[in-house]
């Protein structure tokens, strides 16, 4: 067993265990079993009636849930970086970037892949991420789709078949459409959980996105969709109308999207994904009016070589909070059990009993210093199912 105490701020994202929204506990203490789950938590001044051994004292530090990053990109080879600099001289941003990436992961080797992934799921864990998403999406070819699920399964039991990421070169539309649906899909899925589907403009309509979606969940794989990113366009609403987990940007979002999602928030999340519109300098997503509507928002990375290319959720914050209109709680909260939501998981991204002992030691006093001190490495430990894999607690 392992129990931390001395914890000045506890966030549990459990109402009935502490204040607010994110459940916070001062003078706090957990306990997680040898299984890796958490089995008690409480007011320090009780951990002896629940626990026996030498617990940990984390000196009045704050301890928050892991975040749980529901969308990620990490099987690729290559960078970007020419890239990026050119759009930072003015060139607007477009899907058409993703071919770049194609041709250096179908040239990579299953090895050179399966490197790249470890490499930034250590970096995002570094930073406090103890769930990841991984799709595909830049193999693009059955043989390379597939390839690129098994790299992303080294990482993660949260795998995406996004073969319909953008239609490669040289290759009709509908007969790409025919293959993601057919061949492809069969296989791909045995190493997919999810299927997702860019629809956006330079990507996929909304009849060939529905199409490919509902191929994925007759084969069994839950959906979910990249929508309205780059334009307002038909992409929310598909979501919310196939029940999908997650409609995954909104950034160009009409009224009648707002009322979609709020109508849906109990299946289907808002997962916005600011580092994107920060590194192609487009507008953010207003998450204040998302919120307000009652439409249940997430925040994740989009962790990818192209537009967004960072790891790190205390970033994440900082942007929602600074730029989207995002109090400190509502930010952490949609980085950890937001995130649980658009996986449809509820045992990660909350510290309640029974849930998986993921959790960050912060070196701050509160959750409010992510915001509060954007680009400071404030992650003291990562402990993960009740073993530190990260720094000293």
């Amino acid at each position: 067993m392992f129990a931390l105490t001395g914890i000045g701020h506890l966030v549990t994202n459990d109402e009935t265990i502490g204040q607010g929204k994110l459940g916070v506990l001062n003078d706090a203490a957990i306990v997680a079993d040898d299984a890796g789950n958490i089995s008690w938590v409480g007011k320090q001044a009780d951990l002896a009636n629940h626990f026996d051994g030498k617990p940990t004292d984390v000196g009045g530090r704050a301890v928050i849930p892991g975040f749980v990053d529901s969308h990620t990109h990490l099987v690729f080879a290559g960078d970007r970086a020419l890239e990026f600099e050119s759009r930072m001289q003015g060139k607007p941003y477009a899907a058409g970037g993703i071919k770049t990436t194609m041709a250096a992961t179908r040239a990579a080797s299953d090895e050179a892949l399966a490197a790249n992934v470890a490499r930034l799921a250590s970096e995002a864990l570094a930073s406090g991420t103890t769930t990841l998403e991984v799709k595909s999406g830049y193999g693009l070819s059955v043989r390379d789709e597939a390839r690129s699920l098994v790299a992303a399964k080294t990482a993660t039991t949260e795998t995406t078949f996004l073969g319909a990421h953008v239609v490669p070169p040289d290759t009709n539309a509908d007969d790409y459409v025919a293959l993601v649906q057919g061949e492809m899909l069969q296989a791909c899925k045995g190493h997919a959980k999810w299927i997702d589907v860019f629809c956006d403009r330079g990507a996929f309509d909304v009849d060939q996105a529905r199409a490919i979606l509902q191929s994925g969940a007759a084969a069994g794989l839950s959906t979910r969709i990249h929508a309205n990113q780059l334009q307002q366009g038909g992409g929310v609403q598909l979501g919310v109308e196939l029940g999908v987990a997650s409609c995954d940007h909104c950034t160009h979002l009409s009224q009648l999207d707002i009322e979609a999602l709020a109508s849906a928030s109990a299946t289907t999340v808002a997962t916005l994904l600011p580092t994107a519109e920060l590194c192609t300098r487009s507008p953010f997503p207003d998450a204040r009016k998302l919120i307000d509507a009652g439409v249940t928002v997430a925040l994740a990375s989009d962790c990818n070589p192209g537009s967004s290319y960072t790891s790190s959720m205390p970033l994440v914050i900082a942007l929602a909070v600074i730029n989207m209109g995002m109090t400190c709680d509502e930010a952490l909260w949609s980085a950890t059990a937001g995130g649980a939501q658009a996986l449809r998981r509820s045992d990660v991204g909350n510290l309640r009993v029974g849930s998986r002992a993921d959790m960050v030691v912060l070196d701050a006093t509160s959750h409010i210093h992510l915001a509060y001190r954007p680009g400071v490495q404030q992650v003291r430990a990562v402990i993960r199912g009740g073993k530190t894999v990260v720094g000293v607690v």
